[in-house]
């Protein structure tokens, strides 16, 4: 008997007859006798509908109001979840996050869980009951309902299975595993059996979509077994593994790639030390991410700066830097067609002639580089957006064309 944390994104939770189906996915690991806490997303499509209305009502709305609206969704898929189980004759309950003891910061929209008082957890589970978990939400100290941003629900789970101890936090969404790259893109992309913890982290920073950062940086925190399964079709999915021995030791395991990418530009800096330390901290306090950071000219007292954010953000960014007094009299410009490409792999730092191959496959593809970045697992560049899927393709083609 296991205690397990499994995750349904909102594909799998879609529809009354896909809420079914996990239902069914629930039950079968019931009757093998382990605990189950299943953790929900809205239903797809739900969040946008609800920030469409918010839209409608204010441009600009307030974020508290705008996480009390967004977080309903996983009320509702949560509740409807539990309703299905009942009716089988299995004991469930939905519990919103302030239920669930899950206490946050109060950045709104991207808020962080400080901790997880499980007392309430602990005693459902005790009395034999499924607990059917909202993900993407909690409460900060002032008991304000806060979401944790893009990507919650995984964070949620990771969180939740940390906090109880679970045997295996499982992430079901609507692929079967981790693959070498987006198969929307390359169709030839392969399914990992295991990733290490590294590289998946690298993967999901990059633009992996099948888990989300932050959730990897939990999973690797507490040590907690991850896995990413279907919730269309049974499988073992793709393990995320903690230990080197008996992982698949490519040199590059996967490609990744960010769509939406904006670069922006900041000229004639002042040239000390607390001028990129004020222009990250800005940006930082209102949780914008920033890809790529380079210095791309130096003059007499004077620095160029460009710096890679995601483009949803860039409105944002623009708007803190042009007012920031900490910038006075430096030039602020951007450019939003743009994508980030990278292949992730252990040992891509010290295996130098895999950075040579891949600038070769962009340029015999006509591709320009507009920044690059590297790592010791990852190599990253930035190139126009309308260049994405070529580059993913020959990228593939290059350093992933054998199967399992």
């Amino acid at each position: 008997m296991a205690l397990l944390v499994q995750k349904f994104g909102g594909t799998s939770v879609g529809s009354i007859e896909r809420i079914e189906a996990v239902a069914d996915i629930i039950i079968r690991q019931r009757q093998q006798g382990h605990h189950i806490v299943a953790v929900v997303s809205a239903m797809s499509g739900e969040t946008n509908r609800l920030l469409a209305l918010a839209e409608q009502v204010d441009s600009s709305p307030s974020p508290r109001e705008l996480d009390a609206l967004v977080s309903t969704g996983e009320q509702v898929s949560a509740s409807l979840l539990a309703m299905a189980l009942i009716r089988r004759g299995y004991p469930a309950i939905s519990l919103l996050g302030d239920q669930l003891g899950i206490r946050t910061d109060n950045l709104f929209t991207k808020a962080r869980i400080n901790d997880i008082n499980s007392a309430r957890l602990r005693q459902e589970i005790e009395h034999g009951r499924i607990v059917i978990a909202a993900g993407f939400q909690g409460r900060d100290l002032e008991g304000n309902i806060t979401t944790l941003g893009r990507g919650g629900s995984d964070t949620s789970a990771v969180a939740i299975a940390a906090a109880i101890n679970a045997q295996e936090c499982q992430i079901y969404t609507d692929v079967d595993g981790v693959y070498t790259t987006d198969p929307r893109i390359e169709p030839g992309a392969w399914k990992l059996s295991s990733v290490s913890v590294q590289v998946m982290l690298e993967m999901a920073s990059l633009g992996a979509k099948v888990l989300h950062i932050r959730a990897v940086e939990a999973a690797a925190h507490y040590k907690m077994p991850l896995r990413v399964l279907s919730s269309f079709n049974v499988g073992e999915g793709t393990r995320v593994d903690y230990e080197d021995e008996g992982m698949q030791q490519q040199t590059v395991s996967g490609i990744a790639s960010k769509r939406e990418q904006a670069l922006i530009f900041i000229n004639d800096c002042s040239n000390d030390g607390s001028t990129l330390a004020n222009i990250v901290e800005l940006l930082a306090e209102k949780g914008i991410e920033i890809d790529m950071i380079n210095q791309v000219n130096q003059k007499v007292g004077k620095v160029d700066y460009a710096i890679s954010v995601p483009s949803l953000e860039l409105q944002q960014a623009m708007s803190l830097l042009q007012e920031s007094g900490a910038l006075s009299g430096a030039k602020i410009d951007s450019r939003d067609d743009l994508a980030m490409l990278s292949i992730v792999g252990a040992g891509i730092k010290t295996n130098t002639p895999i950075t040579g191959r891949f600038f070769r496959v962009l340029a015999d593809e006509n591709i320009d580089v507009v920044v690059a970045s590297s790592g010791e697992i990852k190599l990253s560049v930035l190139i126009e957006r309308k260049y994405l899927e070529l580059g993913v393709r020959a990228l593939h083609a290059a350093f992933l064309t054998a199967s399992e």
